[in-house]
């Protein structure tokens, strides 16, 4: 009886904990709505503002759409590019915005968001309004961005970090070969590298190649901008660059990279004297984030007839749900199903941000993509940062294709990695491994058991049959034939100026492309925008891990380990979503790394 009582007693104390846990999340849940609901409120814009970029955040597709602090329960949105944009391009008709104030010295964004940004400042410009930049140091990055600038300051003991582009990848050969662990490696096309890292120690000539050619078409653009910003020469520019003359703030100066050295109170001075105020005036300078908040979009809810934009952005998985900012196919299935269905829903534009997956998810998705172009319902691509591999796999039987012409595409290829540990668990553990079989193949898979012969050739036909299968589906899509699309698949590596050129996609442009070629291929004049999938702030998402049924605590230990590893987080997801996509994978050859 007293073990019962004990019981007993353990047991209500262990919910009446629960309990209180679950009060104080939802008072704080409770509090960070209510303080969304009101931050449109409390935000001010006063007249004589300027608009301040600073970009601390990685800058996602859609807001919020990216694994955020389950515990920054005041967090401010994290703009997503699309956002970002359309809150610039209100400013350039705010009668209360005079211009806008550049203060950042990283931008955490692929190379076709920072044209995209870089063009939405450029048209800023177009209304009279000015653009000043400061830094205490710009990374290349950000001063691609800071270069459409009327103004460019730089600290005393700064400097400007441009020195042209590399791509760096991580090979792990060495490691694995020092804990005896062997990578059993199948692969289809020539450039699909993507397994390299486990079998080689250095880039195969082919990817060299590769790397070598997008990366110098990447640099182009990065030039061209650069130099119609600046107004200095392209090869001008590739000798400073190449000289690392921006090193040092005298040198960046003397070679026009910057407009003065100066001290941040310098440059609010210099924005009060452009927008006429006097020194000892405030000036008020607006984060994008909160004019966003308080001037956001507008939606008509009366207009019945809508385009659905489908943010699909990051790795594509296998299953229902994960982090936030990865594209797992139970869930955009649903999404892409839900739309079919809607009558009021017109057309369909798919924004693809992702280096590719899983083929069983990416066929899943494709699968809906194709029912919805069969209910009558156009679907357009727009292509972000990359659109590779199980990226392009989703998007090869769209209506049209749109890619900014510094998008990485390509990369129709495919592969599968199996370790075999047996030999590490005999030499590092004495741990051997016997088995009895029922038939030949019984025990086929298992990572502690050499692959027969036979085995091996049924794991690469099985790839080269995928890859076939790869080819006709770009085929059908493209309107090409099979031979055209090998030509120029084997897994190899395209710019979106390349891939026009090639025939992968329809032309260069941006989302907002892609709304019009959608909204003309429905035969709409007037419509509203719906957009998908839906996000939350960092402490919903908290709220919504410790309430999924099948929760697995991956979205508060992801945010742990990404606390704990900071610049080491790309490469433990990478073996992650390699570990938790089982099957044949369609990804990009690695890692993007520009810098």
């Amino acid at each position: 009886m007293n073990q019962f009582f004990k019981f007993l007693f353990a047991s209500c104390l262990g919910t009446a904990l629960a309990l209180v846990l679950l009060f104080f999340l939802g008072i704080g849940l409770i509090s960070s709505l209510a303080g969304s609901a009101s931050q449109q409120e409390k935000v001010n814009i006063k007249p004589n503002s300027v608009l301040e970029l600073k970009f601390t955040n990685p800058i996602p597709e859609k807001t919020n759409n990216l694994p955020m602090d389950p515990f920054a329960i005041e967090q401010d949105d994290v703009l997503g590019l699309t956002d970002m944009v359309a809150a610039i391009e209100r400013a350039k008709t705010d009668p209360d915005i005079k211009g806008i104030y550049i203060n950042a010295t990283y931008l955490n964004a692929g190379k076709a968001t920072s044209s995209v940004l870089r063009d939405a400042l450029a048209d800023f410009k177009t209304s009279g309004k000015f653009v000043v930049s400061y830094a205490n140091y710009y990374t290349q990055n950000a001063y691609y961005i800071a270069s459409v600038s009327d103004s460019i300051l730089l600290n005393p003991v700064g400097m400007v970090d441009f020195r042209g582009l590399a791509s760096t990848i991580m090979f792990y050969k060495g490691m694995l070969d020092k804990l005896d662990i062997e990578m059993k490696i199948f692969y289809a096309g020539k450039f699909k590298s993507a397994t390299e890292p486990f079998r080689l120690d250095k880039m195969s000539d082919e990817n060299r190649m590769q790397v070598r050619e997008y990366l110098s078409g990447l640099y182009d653009v990065f030039i061209r901008d650069i130099a119609a910003g600046r107004n200095i020469p392209e090869n001008e520019l590739r000798r400073l660059a190449d000289q690392y003359a921006g090193r040092e703030a005298k040198t960046a100066l003397e070679n026009r990279l910057v407009d003065r050295i100066a001290y941040e109170d310098e440059a609010f001075d210099l924005m009060k004297n452009k927008i006429g105020l006097d020194k000892k005036e405030k000036l008020y300078r607006v984060s994008v984030e909160d004019y966003a908040a308080a001037r956001g979009k507008k939606t008509n809810f009366t207009v019945k007839d809508k385009i659905a934009v489908v943010y699909a952005e990051g790795t594509i998985s296998d299953g229902t749900e994960g982090d936030p900012g990865d594209v797992y196919d139970g869930k955009y299935v649903k999404i892409l199903r839900k739309l079919r269905q809607d009558d009021n829903v017109k057309a369909i534009v798919l924004r693809v941000n992702s280096p590719g997956g899983s083929v069983l998810a990416s066929e899943n998705i494709l699968r809906e993509i194709q029912l919805c172009r069969q209910a009558g319902k156009p679907v357009v691509v727009s292509m972000g940062d990359v659109a590779a591999s199980g990226g392009y796999y989703i998007a090869c039987q769209a209506d049209s294709i749109f890619a900014e012409p510094n998008t990485i595409t390509g990369s129709i290829g495919v592969f599968g990695i199996v370790p075999n540990l047996q030999k590490t668990m005999k030499e590092n553990l004495g741990i051997t491994m016997d088995t009895v079989r029922t038939g030949r193949y019984s025990a086929f898979g298992t990572p502690f058991i050499q692959f027969s012969p036979e085995e091996e050739q049924m794991i690469q036909n099985s790839i080269d049959q995928i890859y076939e299968d790869f080819l006709q589906k770009v085929a059908t899509g493209r309107h090409m034939t099979r031979d055209q699309v090998h030509e120029i698949a084997q897994g190899r590596v395209w710019t979106g100026t390349r891939a026009l050129e090639i025939g992968l996609v329809d032309g260069l442009g941006g989302l907002d492309r892609a709304m019009a070629s959608a909204a003309k291929l429905a035969n709409l004049d007037k419509y509203r925008t719906v957009e998908y999938p839906r996000t939350s702030k960092g402490f919903e998402q908290f709220v919504e891990q410790l309430t999924k049924k099948d929760n697995d605590d991956e979205g508060v230990k992801g945010w742990v380990v990404r606390r704990e590893l900071g610049e080491m987080y790309p490469v433990y997801k990478t073996l992650r979503d390699f570990r938790k996509n089982q099957g044949v994978q369609a990804r990009l050859p690695y890692d993007l790394v520009i810098y």
